[in-house]
């Protein structure tokens, strides 16, 4: 079965950086786009970041596109959020997800399984 698993998630100062890791097991991802999922205390789970299959084409959210960036290494069964310059507003936990197509998409009901979350939490 797919099992999504997310890491590299704390505390960190507003200004800093934090890259976090979604590794799968059970399945290999070379023909599945992922994406990124946030959701902070009170608010709707928001779209980060998608990649489709090959990594060749990602989509950010227009409000972190000019901090976060994305990307995937098929060969390790892992996608990567890279996180600079975080603000409290990124306050939340972080998921992934796998949608069973090849093509990235910024809607939470396009994917088909979840990973467990990663907290992250930026301090002022």
């Amino acid at each position: 079965q797919v099992q999504l698993v997310e890491s590299g998630g704390g505390l960190v100062q507003s200004g800093g950086s934090l890259r976090l890791s979604c590794t799968s097991s059970g399945q290999t991802l070379g023909s599945y786009a992922l994406g990124w999922f946030r959701q902070a205390p009170g608010k709707e789970r928001e779209f980060v970041a998608s990649i489709n299959f090959s990594g060749r084409i990602t989509y950010v959210a227009s409000s972190m596109n000019d901090r976060f960036t994305i990307s995937r290494d098929n060969a390790k069964n892992t996608i990567y959020l890279q996180m600079n310059n975080l603000n409290p507003e990124d306050t939340a936990i972080y998921y992934c997800a796998l949608r069973n197509s090849g093509n990235y998409n910024r809607n939470a009901e396009a994917y088909d399984y979840w990973g467990q979350g990663t907290q992250v939490t930026v301090s002022s």
